[in-house]
């Protein structure tokens, strides 16, 4: 017993006696602790006076005597077993490292408090030279070890105190913590004790010494490692500086578990510390510098005696992260008021209040019932029955709540709440008397009697809270806890819910229903309480269910309520809506809890809540109104997302044996269960006990964990797969555009999952998005005919979105761990991001994602931080700890070294597992943990995740993508590129490298598919965003797209062709990209060529808009000069740049594009004189004259009279010049400037002329054609006609004096008239000398004076002087020469082509047919019809000379006299049709070509019936060349958009003029084209898709037709060999059409199946009678073979010698047929039709309008080969035979149909399977006459078989299974119960 302290002694405690400096010395004069009133005047309490003694409760430790010893009060069980690990394993058990350096943070001086006492007079002995004895008698080995290795400095605050030394020692020996032993020790603690070492001078003079560090030696850890024996004392040795003397330290082995670390007592180093002598001189020197020396001797170091230790690149796991707390196993649940003074103030004062406001309603009661008068607290019911008011009820739940929360409702008196109890039923029973429930056929009348019960009834709502609260409190009382009570609360809210909350959520501004909608709205706020009481009913009913056992149908009602509430359908807008509509999600919340909470407390029922939510989908929002669920990030998803998820998480918690009544809180405040519970799994049903046994018994531990844990994680799989499975299903039988909404949810649900998959809250989302990533797997791979394009499309498109969300990930984790990697970041954040970067690269060791302190571990502290803000955290903490389970279980059996420390910590981990399993609460009660960031927490469950099987499967999913783009069918090529587009966004790195993915995007974009070949483009275009260095690699791929066959292609590759363009600094991808551009101005499609335009304004001119004339803008202009120089010289653009140059001009920025093109010009000029360079890039002068000669004709005003002054030199030289291109550019540029020069200039024309004049002899045909009019332009300019004259007459004169057109010319005369000839063409083609006519006259009689001839015109003289010599006397050069000038002529002066002369003479050359000269003919027909459609567009194409002549008025072509010579272009074009018609189809040159021209320009003018031309054109578009087919097409599809009806009627015409082109030009008669399958009359029905469906039909229904025969027309065998091969080509064309709706796919199919049917009975009646002698008769003879089928009682079928012709004949008919056939069932497999009946279009008329969907794994090979086959049957006798054998059997038996064999329905021989021949029983159309249905043929079949089935006729089978039949299944595996 301890002994009274004294009084008179005023030393605090722990001071010691008086005098003695020692503080922990052995003969201290307190042994025991201080009592309160002896400790209370040393407090800071010592001046403030307790107003209530409860405040500082006495404390129970040492307040009376005897007093109990703390070692009683303190379990030991901890320390024990630490101190059992010191002696077993020493300072290597983890446990003891753990331990030990969480003690001596907290005994390091820092964190600390430091009292500082007064101390009695210093003691004048010399302690320095008396060694005191160590004060550690009797210590524990951990505390021994703790005491030996911990340096805690201290010294007293007087001057002169000796030493500061570690726990008291004194001595000079110092002792330095052994760093290598214990690695936990910091070196803070060294940097300490220096510092204080260093505030006493004194014991610094005597304690300076110098520290040798001796390095053992490779050769002296070998002899350590032999003979070192291991001891349970750890500590620092201290010896002699002698390195002899030194122990050695033993090396340490190297395991690779991360979970070993080293043994403290295995190395141990030798520090030596030796006295300095020194004199005073030396010590006040040596004040200045350091206390300690390290001197290292100098010894010879030999590296070989050495270890090379290799340092892991593994993250080691923090040791210092996780502590365990003290148990308080001995405190019983009432010193919960001693935990905190605060909380039993509170729980104090709760309690009075809620007893003070008890006996408050009981007194207002009384006096209530007395006066029978209600007050604030009291509504009387009747004269006997009271409860309590709103008010009163409001508060009561606030109290009640208070004193749970506190823990002090236990406390109140029973029959307190029993009264209060009373008083809420009242209200309820009052309640049920109440019509509440809305009607729609309410008056205001009617609303506002309602509105006068809400009172009551939110009254009644807050009284069964009240009473609900009170059994929510804990309390063991039964009489709390009634029935009735709950059932009348339960009534309550279902009657509130069914009859106010859905019709006021229902109930819209509709007119029914409009004034009640008001009526109700003018009552908002009073509506919106009443739901804001009874959402909280229904929470609290939620939190009830889990306290307390309730009977099912309690539960079962409240399911229905909740599945109600969370389909609640609302109001797309507010306005919409009586209340807000968020009033309705909180409902949907509240009900998520009680679904959840049931789904929890009720396995049995999981599956029917699962199915109920499940089947309600379809009642979700698919709007903005989707996603109301708001995440703690901010993230909002479906509320329905956010229920799975959770129930899936909660699937994965174990489930309580049984609940105590108020005892069993799941979901809510379940903090106050009792320990000793009863749980599934009990403690003592285990082996595993504790800690200590998991670790020797780890494959123990191991197991049994495995046993709990792994039926919770397979619920959580089976119920997450369920879910998936379910919706997918769904989804696969839906579209997005469908009526059903399953495939929009599914992409909602995924983009729900991967929005929470980094979110530690949400864990399910990554199992449910693993399992359907699984699935999505099975439907990409799955190459059955059930695996359809759309479904693949679905996985790849999600797998696409997964992928995305994965890389996500991948990027956050990456981008987390590197800001986490920094020198601020603690051991937790240093650990994660290691362990990040590891999982990146999959480099990481599994036992450090399952550590105790791992990423498992950091995101559950996380969770549980936040658990009491947010209770349904509890779903995802049950969920996690499950997982981790899982995955300690598969990392230990997948360990393939058994390493003990490691499997030791496996055990040690799966027992505490197991404990949290059993209870969750265990983690927080037990163990502590460093405080846990968000981002951390994310960062830790995004790293578990990386380990997951989802995140390992990214390469799969990228793989899948990437193979998919091969695939056969487009859609799924595009769906899986825009699925790499997904990926592409989150991870660009997989562009990096030689990458795959580059490679397979530049093949999709030649795929033959449009939409994958744009999706590749759009590849391409992200691709080179985020990569610009691959601009130089894909730009090619980019330019060839230009000319794609697709619109939107071609669109979007010119866009991206201009981004290329302004980012790219490359002259050559300039020019390409320009090049590509300038030609797409000539695009068919508009849209097309206005964007080409525009393109090419925003990067050649645009730039230059700016107006500036700075240095710098001139070298810009110099240098894009010269890229344009470039582009030209490239590709032929000449033409379509001067369009472009017309077009700009005329555009809007008209004025600031002149500027910038005389800019350019006048650039270009500089060059003119520039040779030609070996590098193509530079521009050279011949180069520039090209551009500038198109700017010329663009625009002659860009030029300048001083400009045209430097070209003359090269006018100068025309006639000696061999460059054409040269002399021709400077010519044009003249003949298009010069007009714009006045006579001023007249000297430099005259020059002009003089030289012009002279090359005229000598120059070409095409440069003639310019130096012509430019002579004509400066006779203008001049006024001065004569020379043309002149020359014009002489040229006459000398074909007039020297040949004669009826003699054959010979060469030398032929040579001079091609020459004059051609002058004479191009004078009447460019000039007009009808003024001069009397001197060409004159000048002709003065060469030929005998000459007599005249005319009105001049060029009327020149028709009649040349025409004579087209004659066929004359060689064909001449005649050649000859049309060709008439035609110069008469392009201009068009009234000639109406000359007799002129016409017959053309006639003559058509008649001729000889191509040269039809070729001169039409050139000029062409010229001149093209003239006259730009007459009605435009003035006329003669320049204007000095505003000489004014713009023609423009007029419509369609109108005859739309110009002046309308007459003569209709009556040339009906003179010559048929010939230039003839020509066009004869062959498919250039000739040809020409032809089409001439036709194109008739039809566009009108000047014939569209029938005239319309079957041509639809003729010549089916042709191989592409200008022809391109050509044709555009104006066929012209004239059907203009003439629908009268081109339609000319279709079945068209096509047999198309088969005879294919047959006859083509060479090829079948009706497509093979690799790819393209049908030759493709166009056409691209031309049709103008019409409407029912059009198409029709066409459909002719093309049909045509193939339809009479037997009796097939005799002839001309007719029938064109027939069958005219029948083959309508037939491919059928197969291979690209169909717009299901509805012509059907129409087709049907139209098929009736023509064989109906012509094919007669067909295979004549087989079987006259080719196999099928007769009836048969059957008479032999009737029981007939009906069964015997084979042996059947006769043989004599084969007679059919007639060849006959057999050829029958044969032809039975080809036809057949191959109609094999289309017909091609179309069926490819569209996915199966054998089923057609639906009539009336009866689905919705569905046949949509699109068609073609099956992935139909391709045209099949019906290509089979029809191929059946048209060589004609080949031999035996392949007729075959062939007719083969189409008997086809009308017999249907082999696309096959019985399936577990089909129980009732079957008989007409409904097991049909053939063609029985489809027309069921149609209804009558067949028509000599087609009626097929007589019962006799016993035996072509070839001797078995009948196949009988006749629909036959007796029907018996119910039961039938039998089976020799059948063929379709070729994909088509099985279906009914044919047709």
């Amino acid at each position: 017993m301890a002994s009274p302290r004294p009084s008179s002694q005023k030393a605090p405690p722990g001071t010691g006696k008086p005098g003695n400096n020692r503080p922990s010395g052995s003969d201290a004069v307190f042994t025991r602790p201080f009592a309160f009133h002896e400790a209370l005047p040393y407090t800071s309490f010592t001046s403030i006076i307790p107003f209530d003694s409860s405040v500082l409760p006495a404390p129970s430790i040492g307040s009376a005597s005897p007093a109990p010893s703390l070692q009683d009060l303190t379990p030991r069980n901890d320390f024990d077993f630490l101190n059992r690990e010191v002696l077993e394993k020493g300072a290597s058990s983890k446990l003891v490292q753990q331990t030990f350096s969480q003690v001596q943070r907290l005994i390091e001086r820092g964190n600390t408090t430091e009292f500082k006492f007064k101390t009695a007079p210093k003691n004048t002995s010399d302690s320095s030279k008396t060694k005191a004895p160590p004060n550690t008698p009797g210590l524990a080995p951990f505390s021994k070890m703790l005491y030996d290795q911990s340096a805690i400095p201290f010294r007293y605050p007087t001057p002169d105190t000796t030493s500061a030394t570690p726990n008291g020692q004194l001595g000079t020996e110092a002792r330095l913590p052994n760093k290598q032993s214990v690695p936990a020790v910091s070196k803070a603690s060294a940097s300490k004790q220096v510092k204080n070492v260093q505030k006493n001078k004194q014991a610094h003079a005597q304690n300076l010494a110098r520290l040798e560090i001796v390095l053992p030696t490779k050769s002296q850890l070998e002899q350590a490692a032999a003979g070192f024996k291991p001891s349970p004392r750890s500590g620092t040795s201290v010896a002699s500086a002698s390195p002899k003397n030194t122990p050695q330290p033993q090396p340490r082995k190297k395991t690779p578990s991360n979970l070993v670390s080293p043994r403290p007592e295995a190395i141990e180093d030798s520090i030596t510390v030796t006295p300095v002598k020194t004199t005073p001189q030396a010590v006040s020197g040596s004040q200045k510098k350091s206390g300690i020396a390290v001197e290292l001797p100098q010894v010879p170091f030999d590296k070989s005696q050495f270890l090379a230790v290799a340092v892991p690149d593994e993250p080691e796991e923090p040791v210092n992260l996780s502590t365990r707390k003290r148990k308080r196993a001995d405190i019983d649940d009432d010193d919960i008021y001693g935990e905190s003074l605060g909380l039993r103030q509170r729980a104090d004062a709760a309690f009075r209040e809620l007893r003070g406001f008890l006996q408050g309603i009981f007194e207002a009661e009384q006096a209530a019932l007395r006066s029978e008068m209600s007050n604030d607290s009291i509504t009387l019911i009747n004269e006997k029955e009271a409860t309590l008011t709103s008010a009163a009820q409001s508060k009561a739940q606030t109290l009640l709540g208070k004193t749970i929360s506190l823990n002090c409702f236990r406390n109140a008196p029973l029959e307190d709440l029993l009264r209060l109890f009373r008083l809420s039923e009242s209200a309820l029973k009052l309640a049920e008397s109440l019509d509440i429930k809305i009607e729609e056929s309410w008056t205001r009348g009617d609303v506002e009697q309602w509105v006068e019960q809400l009172p009551t009834l939110e009254t009644a709502l807050r009284a069964a809270r009240t009473s609900l609260r009170m059994m929510c409190g804990g309390r063991g009382d039964k009489q709390l806890y009634s029935e009735d009570v709950i059932d009348r609360s339960l009534n309550l809210f279902k009657r509130v819910v069914e009859g106010i909350v859905m019709p006021v959520a229902e109930l819209r501004t509709a007119d029914s229903t409009a004034q009640l909608f008001r009526d109700l709205s003018s009552y908002k706020k009073k509506i919106a309480s009443l739901f804001n009481d009874a959402q909280k009913l229904f929470s609290l009913m939620a939190t009830l269910i889990g306290q307390i056992d309730v009977n099912d149908t309690v539960s079962n009602t409240l399911e229905f309520i909740a599945s109600r509430l969370i389909f609640i359908e609302t109001a797309h807008a507010e306005r919409e809506s009586v209340i807000d509509t968020q009033k309705f999600d909180g409902f949907r919340l509240v009900a998520m809890d009680m679904l959840s909470q049931i789904f929890l407390l009720n396995p049995s029922q999981r599956r029917g809540i699962f199915d109920e939510i499940l089947t309600s989908l379809e009642k979700l929002p698919l709007g903005k109104r989707a996603r109301t669920f708001k995440l703690v990030d901010g993230t909002s998803i479906q509320p329905v997302s956010a229920l799975m998820m959770r129930l899936v998480q909660t699937s994965a918690g174990q489930v309580k044996d049984g609940k105590l009544k108020g005892h069993s809180a799941v979901l809510g405040d379940d903090d106050e269960e009792d320990d000793d519970e009863p749980l599934v799994g009990k403690p003592g049903s285990y082996t595993i006990r504790d800690e200590r046994d998991g670790a020797a018994q780890h494959p123990t531990a191991i197991q049994e964990l495995s046993a709990l844990a792994g039926p919770l994680i397979d619920t959580a799989r089976l119920n997450a797969s369920y879910v998936v499975n379910y919706i997918v299903n769904r989804a696969l039988k839906s579209t997005k555009s469908g009526d059903e909404p399953y495939r929009n949810l599914l992409d909602l649900f995924v983009e729900d999952f991967t929005s929470c998959l980094d979110n530690p809250d949400w864990p399910g989302a990554g199992l449910l998005l693993m399992i359907l990533t699984s699935r999505m797997f099975t439907l990409v791979d799955d190459n059955n005919k059930a695996s359809t394009v759309t479904a693949k499309n679905m996985a790849l498109e999600l797998l696409g979105v997964i992928g995305a969300a994965i890389s996500k990930l991948r990027a956050h984790v990456r981008k987390t761990a590197n800001a986490m990697d920094t020198r601020d970041a603690d051991d937790l954040g240093r650990f994660l991001s290691d362990l990040a970067c590891a999982a990146l690269d999959f480099q990481h060791r599994p036992d450090n994602m399952v550590a105790w302190t791992g990423p498992y571990r950091a995101t559950l502290e996380y969770l549980e931080s936040r658990f009491s803000e947010d209770q349904h955290l509890g779903s995802a903490i049950t969920f996690l700890i499950s997982d981790w389970s899982h995955k300690v279980c598969f990392e230990y059996d997948a360990a393939r070294e058994d390493v003990d420390e490691r499997d030791e910590e496996y055990g040690r981990l799966a027992y505490r597992l197991r404990e949290m399993i059993q209870d969750r609460r265990c983690l927080s009660k037990e163990f502590s943990f460093k405080e846990v960031s968000s981002n951390q927490a994310k960062l830790a469950y995004s790293v578990s995740l990386l380990g997951s099987q989802l995140c390992r499967s990214f390469d799969r999913i990228l793989r899948i993508l990437l193979t998919s783009t091969g695939s056969d069918q487009p859609t799924v090529r595009s769906k899986s590129l825009k699925s790499i587009n997904q990926v592409l966004d989150t991870d660009p790195s997989i562009l990096d490298g030689e990458s795959v993915v580059i490679q397979l995007i530049l093949r999709c974009t030649n795929d033959s598919s449009t939409q994958v070949r744009d999706s590749a483009l759009g590849l391409i275009g992200k691709c080179i965003g985020m990569r610009p260095k691959l601009e130089d690699k894909m730009v090619g791929m980019v330019v060839d797209r230009f000319i794609d066959t697709g619109l939107g292609v071609r669109k979007r590759a010119m866009k991206l062709g201009k981004d290329i363009y302004i980012r790219n600094h490359n002259k050559a991808v300039k020019s390409a990209i320009a090049n590509g551009l300038l030609h797409r101005v000539q695009d068919p499609e508009e849209s097309v060529r206005d964007l080409a335009r525009q393109v090419i304004e925003e990067i050649w001119f645009s730039p230059f808009y700016s107006g500036e004339n700075s240095a710098e803008t001139k070298t810009s202009i110099a240098e894009h000069v010269a890229l344009m120089i470039h582009t030209v010289n490239q590709g032929n653009v000449t033409n379509v740049l001067d369009k472009v140059l017309q077009g700009l001009f005329a555009s809007k920025t008209s004025h600031a594009s002149l500027e910038v093109c005389r800019k350019l010009v006048s650039s270009m000029f500089d060059l003119v004189d520039k040779v030609e360079s070996n590098d193509p890039t530079v521009p050279s002068g011949r180069s520039a004259l090209q551009v500038l000669m198109i700017f010329a004709k663009a625009e002659p005003a860009l030029f300048t009279f001083e400009q045209l002054r430097l070209l003359m030199p090269h006018i100068e030289s025309i006639k000696s010049s061999d460059d054409l291109a040269v002399s021709r550019a400077v010519v044009v540029i003249y003949r298009r400037v010069l007009p714009q020069l006045s006579s001023a200039h007249g000297q430099f024309l005259q020059t002009v002329r003089g030289h012009l004049q002279g090359a005229l002899p000598k120059v070409t045909r095409t440069l003639l054609d310019d130096i012509v009019p430019c002579l004509w332009i400066i006779s203008t300019l001049l006024k001065d006609h004569t020379p043309m004259a002149v020359m014009t007459g002489s040229s006459l004169a000398g074909i007039l004096g020297k040949m004669n057109p009826k003699t054959a010319l010979a060469e030398t005369p032929t040579r001079q008239f091609e020459r004059y000839s051609l002058i004479i063409g191009m004078v009447g083609k460019h000039c007009d000398l009808d003024g001069e006519l009397e001197r060409v006259k004159q000048r002709i009689k003065q060469g030929v004076p005998k000459w007599t001839g005249g005319g009105s015109s001049v060029s009327e003289i020149m028709v009649q002087v040349l025409l004579p010599f087209a004659g066929q006397a004359q060689p064909l050069d001449v005649r050649k020469a000859a049309l060709d000038s008439v035609g110069l002529v008469c392009q201009s002066w068009p009234r000639n082509y109406a000359s007799a002369r002129v016409y017959t003479t053309f006639q003559q050359v058509f008649e001729s047919e000889v191509a040269v000269l039809e070729n001169m003919v039409l050139r000029s027909l062409k010229e001149f019809l093209f003239l006259e459609e730009k007459r009605s567009e435009q003035t006329s194409e003669k320049p204007s000379i000095n505003g000489a002549s004014k713009p023609e008025k423009k007029r419509e072509l369609t109108v005859m006299g739309g110009t002046n010579y309308d007459d003569v272009a209709s009556g040339t074009a009906r003179r010559f049709l048929a010939s230039i018609i003839r020509i066009a189809k004869a062959t498919q040159d250039e000739h040809a070509f020409l032809a089409v021209e001439v036709l194109a320009s008739i039809n566009r003018q009108g000047l014939t019936h569209p029938k005239e031309t319309g079957v041509t054109f639809i003729t010549l578009e089916t042709s191989t060349n592409p200008r022809i087919s391109e050509l044709a097409f555009l104006e066929h599809k012209a004239l059907h958009a203009k003439h629908e009806t009268v081109i339609e009627r000319e279709y079945p015409s068209a096509l047999k003029e198309v088969y005879a082109y294919q047959r006859d030009i083509v060479k090829d008669v079948r009706g497509a084209t093979a690799n790819p399958f393209v049908p030759k009359l493709n166009l056409m029905m691209e031309v049709l898709k103008i019409s409407k469906s029912k059009n198409r039909q029709k066409f459909l229904e002719k093309l049909c037709n045509q193939i339809d025969f009479d037997l009796v027309k097939l005799e002839k065998p001309d007719e029938r060999t064109q027939h069958v091969q005219y029948s083959c080509f309508l037939a491919d064309n059928l197969a291979f059409f690209e169909y717009l709706t299901v509805g012509e796919v059907h129409s087709t199919v049907s139209l098929l199946e009736k023509l064989v049917t109906s012509t094919g009975a007669n067909v295979a009646q004549v087989i079987e009678s006259e080719v196999f002698q099928v007769r009836m008769d048969a059957i008479d003879a032999n009737p029981v073979a007939a009906t069964t089928g015997d084979a042996e009682a059947q006769a043989a079928p004599t084969v007679p010698d059919v007639e060849l012709k006959r057999l050829q004949q029958l044969t032809a008919a039975s080809m036809i047929l057949l191959i109609l056939w094999e289309v017909r069932s091609h179309l069926r497999r490819l569209y996915g039709m199966g054998t089923g009946r057609i639906p009539k279009p009336k009866d689905k008329s919705k569905d046949l309008s949509k699109a068609p969907v073609k099956a992935a794994s139909v391709t045209g090979d099949k019906v290509w080969e089979e029809v191929s086959k059946i048209m060589a049957s004609l080949g031999s006798r035996e392949l007729m035979m075959e062939t007719c054998k083969t189409f008997v059997e086809l009308m017999n038996v249907d082999k696309d149909f096959v019985i399936q064999e577990d089909d129980d329905d009732d079957m008989n021989g007409g409904e097991d399977g049909n053939s063609p021949l029985e489809i027309d029983e069921d149609e209804d159309e009558k067949p028509s006459a000599g087609r009626g249905r097929k007589r019962k043929a006799g016993g035996a079949t072509p070839g001797g078989r078995k009948n196949k089935r009988a006749r629909s006729s036959s007796q029907p089978r018996k119910r039961g299974r039938p039998r089976k039949q020799s059948m063929e299944a379709d070729a994909d595996g088509e099985v279906d119960e009914e044919y047709f």
